[in-house]
């Protein structure tokens, strides 16, 4: 049975309001934008007692799942079976769905229980995700995520508050106002780090750029040193790109280096740092990665982009590689000696990894 409000729950307005913007200055300090989604979520949770919570993000094709976590398919499946269960998947951008409607609005939005909302409604939950997930959605509360030009950036939203019996209940009214600050509060902190990531990858790509690259190669060589551990650095050439630039003209080699940019972050592990160099030429960082592992990794690209199935015909690469300890001792160094063996694929043929 669903209450109109949470039994048995006591909260103290001052610390409450002291939670919120202790919280807020962490997320305006967070520049990571998924650890900051994690922060957001886990927030919310926490201030009202939700079951799951979901921070989606505005995209011109939908609403994207950011992050979801929920205490029960966690406990049944595993948090990274979660996080599997809804990476990449979206909610189209209209009332067919909690979320949507909330986007599409800009209002806020709390149902006591899912099951009474009525037929004429404009919004419905999209009861899909239940059913995989063998779920049961009761209350809900969602709120725009609004950034202080009044742009909605995505939504949040949370399912099921529990009481202290732990049972499902409608979600505090005066709750909802503390959740409605930490959203604001998060919205103008997504805002920042959307700028900061933007700042710092390839706009043609997506990949990070050579900016942040180099930061990172500097970062890791400081571990490198300090721990011991290997680190393999790779360069990657589009090969005869200047032909197909000459033959079918720039835009369609820039779709080339666009493709080949989604196939290297698709096919790298998390940790892997991608990056557009310049041009047609890409860098990779691999952390902790020995140079067999590195080689290994170079010639799996290698063979996954020659099987590609472009649109202009076969597109190879080549890739030099260079490691620490080793090949070098330092940042320059590391690259010069990555750069050295890409010229020797190139000479010997192409389509290789360079010794």
């Amino acid at each position: 049975m669903l209450w109109s409000q949470a039994r048995e729950q006591t909260v103290d307005p001052t610390t409450l309001l002291k939670e919120t913007v202790q919280l807020g200055l962490a997320m305006s300090a967070e520049t990571d934008l998924e650890r900051l989604l994690d922060l957001v979520v886990a927030g919310a949770q926490r201030f009202t007692r939700a079951e799951g919570g979901t921070v989606y993000l505005l995209h011109s094709s939908g609403l994207e799942f950011a992050v979801v976590k929920n205490d029960v398919l966690t406990r049944r499946y595993g948090a990274a079976e979660v996080r599997g269960r809804f990476r990449g998947r979206r909610l189209p951008l209209d009332s067919s769905s909690l979320a949507g409607h909330v986007a599409l609005t800009g209002r806020p939005l709390s149902i006591p229980d899912t099951a009474a909302i009525p037929p004429a409604a404009s919004y419905r939950l999209d009861a899909r995700f239940d059913r995989e997930n063998q779920y049961d959605t009761r209350s809900v509360l969602v709120l725009p995520l609004t950034d202080p030009r009044g742009t909605v950036l995505g939504v949040l939203q949370l399912v099921n508050a529990l009481d202290d019996n732990a049972e499902v209940v409608a979600f505090d009214p005066d709750i909802q106002e503390v959740v409605a600050l930490l959203a604001a509060y998060a919205a103008a902190a997504i805002r920042n780090a959307q700028l900061a990531a933007y700042s710092l990858n390839d706009h043609l790509t997506g990949a990070f750029n050579r900016r942040y690259v180099t930061l990172r190669l500097d970062e890791e060589i400081s571990r490198t040193k300090r721990t011991g551990e290997p680190l393999s650095f790779a360069l990657i050439d589009i090969d005869l790109l200047k032909e197909i630039n000459d033959q079918h003209g720039h835009p369609q080699g820039d779709v080339v280096i666009r493709a080949v940019a989604q196939l290297l972050i698709n096919q790298s592990r998390a940790y892997t740092v991608v990056a557009r160099y310049g041009g047609d030429e890409f860098a990779i960082l691999l952390p902790s990665t020995a140079k067999a592992g590195a080689v290994a990794y170079a010639e799996r690209m290698k063979r996954i982009v020659a099987s590609y199935p472009f649109t202009l015909g076969p597109v190879t690469i080549s890739i030099g590689m260079a490691t620490m300890p080793g090949d070098a001792d330092t940042r320059d160094d590391l690259i010069a000696a990555a750069d050295r063996s890409l010229y020797r694929a190139k000479q010997q043929g192409r389509n290789r990894v360079g010794d």
